[in-house]
């Protein structure tokens, strides 16, 4: 069957901005990996950036073999809780799924690994990230992705049957990628423990700096980038295409969107850089940076339904979520060296409740209806909407902490049982680059990673 002109021009322009948002996506990985190297000490720097390139490889493979199917097959029975066939691409092309389609879920996928590597950096034998960046990435995401984002979810707002009335929206994923990143994360960080020094004597906490502010920053700016493709960019075929018959295209809510999201990560930015200068006195560039993160995660879930004053609103209780969720984790002695638990879980669970409270009517009718009209659908609790709404994201978010403790936790469990989890402390002391990767990341190193390290990890592995 010959394909009309028209159908042709709109699917290459469905086609390139999907696989620029997928490359814009992928943009972030190098985002991930600067922000993780620069908030280490210096001597596990190499350590923390082969996790982050492992992360991708692994990632690739496992969401190719199972991930995609898991995420976006469809049985028989066309099972609303799992996704069926497996070898991913069984499924594509066809008249659903094509291969940028697939390209721009994997680099959502590899993403949820990254973050929780970060909660278990300095103190973490590299053979246990292979594990459960394969199993995170292979199984434990791919499966709330279904949920929410498949047109067979049992969560997901395109479904036949709309929990609520309403489904939950989850746009770009608060909760499919931050909330799972963070909650795998906090088992990870929590049955590992904290790092050698982290705590001292009286259980007061000893502040363990990154070996570089500029990688952080860097990381951050490269990560705000990357959010343009992980937030517009959702706006793929298989929510609303960006162009079609009835609608002409999603121009205006893209745009939207783009602006949504950095009136977030900005507001926050400020919020938590006054913020903490209350608390600790002075300004600092590194919270800065984490606000900032911490405003696109809340954002991610919402950005494309609500007000960009509403936006600022989001960004505004991200950055007291983030802070407050610091100052409970010192308090209770839980060390993530990246606060990837705090700021993804944390910021991640906020951003779904946020969707429930603010999201506006014509703009869920535009996201999830292809601009439909006159569709009923419950919107923002706060802008009149009804309790549907906000009762889905609150059941998404519960089901979203259940269904990832019930996975990761006995992994993580399972690896530090097994003596494959966390480094031994000799090693810890010495640094993970020069004990487990044949050297160090920098010729010159501070005095932290003082060649003395090496010296009296060499005598403990000889036994003198």
């Amino acid at each position: 069957m010959a394909i009309s002109w028209e159908d042709s021009v709109t699917n290459s322009i469905n086609t390139v901005y999907l696989l620029f948002s997928a490359y814009l996506v992928f943009v972030m990985q190098l985002g991930f990996a600067m922000l993780c190297a620069g908030s280490v000490r210096a001597k596990n720097a190499m350590n923390i950036l082969l996790t982050n390139v492992v992360d991708a490889a692994v990632g690739s493979i496992s969401y190719y073999l199972f991930g995609f199917a898991f995420a976006f097959g469809s049985g028989l029975d066309s099972n609303p809780f799992i996704g069926s066939h497996f070898f991913a691409l069984k499924e594509i092309p066809n008249d659903t799924y094509d291969y940028s389609f697939f390209l721009y879920q994997w680099a959502f996928a590899i993403a949820v690994a990254g973050i929780t590597s970060g909660s278990i950096a300095e103190r973490t034998q590299f053979s246990a990230y292979l594990v459960f960046s394969f199993f995170l990435t292979g199984f434990v995401y791919p499966i709330v992705a279904h949920w929410v984002w498949s047109s067979t979810g049992w969560l997901s707002p395109s479904s036949s049957q709309l929990l609520f009335g309403s489904g939950a929206i989850d746009f770009a994923g608060s909760g499919v990628v931050h909330l799972v990143g963070g909650i795998a994360g906090f088992w990870g960080a929590l049955i590992e423990g904290p790092r050698v020094g982290r705590f001292d004597a009286f259980g007061q906490p000893v502040p363990i700096r990154g070996h570089s502010a500029t990688l952080v920053v860097l990381g951050t700016f490269l990560l705000w980038f990357g959010w343009f493709g992980f937030n517009p960019g959702s706006f793929n075929k298989i929510l609303v295409p960006y162009m079609n018959t009835a609608n002409q295209g999603n121009w205006t809510s893209i745009g939207r969107t783009a602006v949504t999201t950095t009136l977030a990560g900005s507001t926050a930015g400020i919020v938590t850089l006054f913020g903490r200068r209350l608390i600790i006195g002075h300004w600092d560039a590194l919270d800065v940076c984490n606000g900032v993160l911490g405003g696109f995660v809340a954002i991610t879930s919402g950005c494309s339904v609500v007000e960009p004053w509403a936006a600022i609103v989001c960004g505004f209780f991200a950055a007291w979520v983030l802070i407050g969720l610091n100052i409970l984790a010192l308090k209770l002695k839980f060390d993530d060296p990246l606060e990837a638990t705090q700021l993804h879980g944390g910021c991640g669970a906020w951003g779904l409740i946020f969707t429930g409270l603010f999201a506006k009517k014509e703009f869920i009718v535009q996201a999830y209806d292809a601009g439909v009209i006159g569709v009923v659908r419950p919107f923002g609790l706060l802008m009149g909407g009804g309790w549907g709404l906000i009762g889905a994201q609150v059941v998404a978010v519960l089901v979203i902490i259940g269904w990832v403790t019930i996975t990761m936790g006995p992994l993580f469990f399972a690896l530090c049982k097994l003596k494959i989890l966390r480094i031994s402390v000799e090693e810890e002391m010495a640094g993970l680059d020069i004990s487990s990767h044949g050297g160090y990341a920098y010729v010159a190193h501070p005095e932290e990673n003082h060649p003395r390290f090496y010296a009296d990890y060499v005598r403990m592995q000889d036994g003198s």
